[in-house]
């Protein structure tokens, strides 16, 4: 089960997560808002990690994060490896989107807007056994 870290109140963050959980079901994605501090902690991430944006954890510890997170991501959904392979073999696409991707981070409450509540996903990563490794 891989381990997907979002803004839990970032209006565009939560509705990508959203889509996430009707495309996956829960099958092989599971969830953790950034906001959530003990959950982090057990899964040995900072605050500090969370600035640089999402995070996308597998079950051997290896961590993607930023854009690499969001490709690495479509990369794993059904047919998503072949538009991956298209968009990073495209000349200047990759450090295009690098770039869109941060400035996106850097400004997403101020183009998404914010949420008053954190949002709490169908599929938690708490109840996933990554997290219960983690919590025994």
């Amino acid at each position: 089960m891989y381990t997907v870290i979002y803004d839990g109140q970032c209006n565009l963050c939560v509705t990508l997560v959203q889509l996430l959980e009707k495309l996956d079901r829960g099958q092989q994605f599971a969830y953790v808002p950034m906001q959530a501090e003990a959950q982090l902690e057990s899964l040995d991430v900072t605050a500090a990690d969370c600035e640089q944006g999402m995070i996308l954890l597998d079950p051997a510890q290896q961590r993607w994060q930023g854009s690499d997170a969001a490709e690495e991501i479509g990369r794993i959904l059904p047919m998503g490896g072949l538009f991956v392979q298209a968009y990073r073999a495209l000349p200047g696409f990759k450090s295009s989107g690098d770039r869109a991707y941060a400035y996106i981070r850097d400004h997403r409450y101020e183009i998404f807007g914010k949420r008053s509540e954190i949002y709490e996903s169908a599929y938690p990563a708490c109840e996933s056994e990554r997290c219960q490794q983690h919590f025994s």
